[in-house]
């Protein structure tokens, strides 16, 4: 009865929803205590699993689903699509809306790509960008993670990044990406994510757990099926008419494109594909945009056009004001933007760029070589208008009290009271390898540490005296070497001792011979931890040879759990180094991992034994 009603409930629901129990099998054999009915349904292969990976959820042949359902059942089908509401759009307002989206995608691509230029992000060791160098792009960039991760993986996919070595920069396709205009920028990215094989701003997965941008992940057919359907979802609306809440196409996907992935993390059904429409200018007002329309006719030419229509044409030119800004109206040019993030902060990025000067940015170009004139100048040419009078005159106050003193590298400092003697020197040929200089008269510096030049002086003939670094002079006392005693090579058969051993006593042949005759006919029991007690059970054996962190009590409670079907609660090490904390139960020991159902992940994990440090009562 329990097998029956086992295989109908799978039957109605096979394909509809995912199985809630993962079943775990050891050496080919189902499990005894999974649900009800299972096992004899999997022997007779009324139900079937993966035996190769051994484990997943088992699955039912097609051929019991149909038996099962009866001659009277017909797949779940809705002939038509979901009922939404909608709202009167015009055209003008959805370009309007649109033309501000995707202008404001443009600049924040442009500043997250020049970001990841100047200082490429680190790899994880696991793979991909983690959370701590998105955070610093989009500080850098002055614009939400979501926006970086997306930027992120359309650029890599349309080739403007690539891994190298432990980062990802910036290749030579981007360089000329950068000098091109913002629709040629944007269409760039539009065309790599209508082909995307994965959703770019996936940030966490089934578990919570936060998930690094450009991890290499497999591609997934589902999420290209999702992005088709949104787009077929919202082309299918009627004319001059959007959705009220962009939460009500998700239905509508779901509609179109049974078959779509929906994200774990997604709190209404396909937000992060809608949100990134949006952030791209592909959806506006609800409605689909003229980017959006080129997308889904997948025409490259109405797409650069339509692209073009609503962006507007890098700006070259920038308006500086008395409070010390610059402000550039929407996507500022390459080499403006260089000449701006060169000399100023950029505090705010979108449909206009504001940089703000300061003395801290005016001494930063004038630490790479630029001359107080130099930058005057350059600012002048894209300047509209005269420069206001207080940034002119912050360059030159800045300027004067540039290199007032200078630092030098030195390794140790020659000093003395005879400047003719430290003049020969300086200009000494076979001293020339120390890399001196004469700072005044009496003081030369050296790139050479002060032992290595104390030996090259005195092999040149001089009598050089060491310092410390208090001023005084430093004593030389020569130390004599000597060698620690080797430890005592054991005899064949012998083992090392970790303590040390008592000192003989002589005993007699009587008294020997007592000894000998009273010791017992067989051998004692092990003693595997030196605590005079010997293992109790061959599972406390042979968990004691693969858990080499836990104490003898711990083996003998984690052996008694694995014994008795008990639940315990353990201290874990994860892969990533991570100490955690689980309580275990339906524990199956298979050396040299433990497979048990996890309370905290209320799922079926692997642990492995040599990764568990402590052993505590659930």
């Amino acid at each position: 009865m329990a097998t029956r009603k086992l295989l109908e409930r799978r039957a109605r629901h096979q394909g509809e929803q995912r199985q809630e129990q993962t079943e775990f099998l050891t050496l080919g054999a189902p499990r005894a205590d999974s649900e009800p009915g299972a096992r004899w349904a999997l022997e007779r292969g009324l139900l079937v699993q993966d035996r190769y990976s051994g484990y997943g959820p088992a699955q039912m042949p097609a051929e019991v689903a149909l038996a099962l359902r009866g001659a009277d059942w017909h797949a779940p089908f809705e002939p038509c699509p979901p009922i939404v509401q909608t709202v009167s759009v015009t055209e003008a307002e959805v370009d309007r809306e649109a033309a501000a989206a995707a202008t404001a995608f443009a600049v924040h691509a442009a500043s997250v790509l020049a970001a990841c230029a100047a200082s490429p992000p680190a790899r994880l060791k696991s793979g991909g960008v983690g959370a701590r160098e998105l955070s610093r792009i989009g500080k850098a960039a002055q614009c939400d993670a979501i926006v970086v991760r997306l930027v992120l993986e359309t650029a890599y996919d349309a080739g403007l990044l690539a891994r190298d070595g432990d980062r990802i920069a910036a290749t030579e396709g981007y360089d000329a990406w950068a000098e091109r205009e913002p629709a040629e920028q944007l269409t760039t990215l539009l065309q790599a994510w209508r082909t995307l094989p994965l959703t770019a701003t996936r940030a966490r997965d089934e578990d919570g757990k936060a998930l690094p941008a450009l991890a290499g992940t497999p591609p997934c057919g589902g999420c290209l099926q999702a992005r088709g359907g949104l787009l077929a979802a919202v082309v299918a609306l009627p004319a001059d008419q959007g959705v009220r809440s962009p939460v009500e196409l998700g239905p509508l996907v779901a509609w179109h494109r049974p078959l779509a992935d929906q994200l774990p993390q997604d709190a209404t059904p396909f937000a992060s594909v809608v949100r990134e429409a949006e952030l791209l200018g592909v959806i506006a007002r609800g409605s689909l945009s003229r980017i959006g329309a080129a997308l889904q006719a997948d025409d490259g030419e109405a797409l650069a056009a339509a692209s073009r229509r609503l962006l507007p044409t890098a700006t070259s030119t920038a308006r500086f004001g008395a409070d010390l800004t610059a402000v550039v109206t929407g996507t500022p040019s390459a080499r403006l933007a260089a000449l701006l993030d060169a000399v100023a902060d950029r505090e705010a990025v979108g449909t206009a760029s504001v940089w703000r000067f300061s003395p801290g940015t005016i001494r930063s170009a004038l630490d790479t070589g630029r001359t107080p004139d130099a930058i005057t100048a350059d600012l002048a040419d894209v300047a509209v208008g005269a420069l206001p009078q207080p940034l002119s005159y912050l360059i030159h106050d800045t300027a004067r009290a540039h290199g007032r003193m200078r630092i030098a590298p030195a390794a140790c400092v020659i000093h003395g009271e005879e400047p003719a003697l430290l003049a020969e020197l300086a200009a000494h040929r076979g001293l020339a390898v120390l890399g001196l200089r004469q700072l005044v008269p009496t003081v030369l510096v050296c790139r050479t540490p002060l032992d290595k030049a104390l030996a090259a002086l005195r092999a040149a003939g001089y009598a050089p005296v060491a310092e410390k670094a208090d001023g005084t002079v430093r004593v030389e006392k020569p130390r004599s070497r000597r060698a620690s005693a080797p430890a005592p090579t054991p005899l064949p058969g012998q083992r090392r001792r970790s303590v040390p051993t008592q000192t003989p006593v002589d005993v007699g042949l009587s008294a020997l011979a007592a000894r000998l005759c009273d010791a017992p006919p067989t051998l004692p029991d092990p003693d595997p931890f030196g605590t005079g007690v010997p293992y109790g059970t061959d599972t406390e054996e042979i968990i004691a040879g693969y858990a080499k962190n836990l104490t003898y009590s711990d083996v003998r409670q984690l052996a008694h759990a694995v014994d008795a079907g008990t639940a315990i609660t353990v201290e874990y090490v994860a892969a990533s180094g991570n100490r955690t904390v689980r309580t275990l139960s339906e524990l199956d020991l298979d050396p040299p991992h433990l497979y048990a159902w996890c309370h905290l992940r209320e799922d079926e994990r692997v642990f492995t034994l040599s990764r568990v440090l402590g052993v505590m009562p659930a």
